[in-house]
């Protein structure tokens, strides 16, 4: 007679499915070209790149490390203070060689 049907079902939550994701990374790539006429009036390139930190480390992407933005250091502000009457200094000494 006839033969029954097997079905594999296999389910997966979401923090199983966000841990995968994670660990093996993903890349969503899309491009978006405006014409009129065979003229390109616009291009819009998207690279998307969902991973973990380690993941990003591994493939070489490490461009938080250096930015003062992400770092959890206070920041250098007498080094601002510095550079900022440094450069006052520098106007003032260029506005007087102009005036004469």
């Amino acid at each position: 007679m006839g033969q029954g049907m097997s079905h594999s079902v296999q389910t997966s939550t979401l923090s199983d499915v966000l841990e995968r994701v994670l660990d093996k990374g993903i890349v969503i790539a899309g491009d978006i070209k405006v014409k009129l006429v065979d003229i390109e009036l616009l291009s819009v390139q998207i690279r998307l790149v969902i991973c973990s930190v380690d993941k990003a480390r591994e493939m070489g992407m490490d461009w938080w490390v250096n930015n003062p933005v992400f770092s959890s250091h206070p920041r250098n502000e007498p080094l601002l203070e510095e550079q900022l009457s440094e450069m006052s200094a520098r106007l003032a000494k260029l506005e007087a060689a102009n005036v004469r």
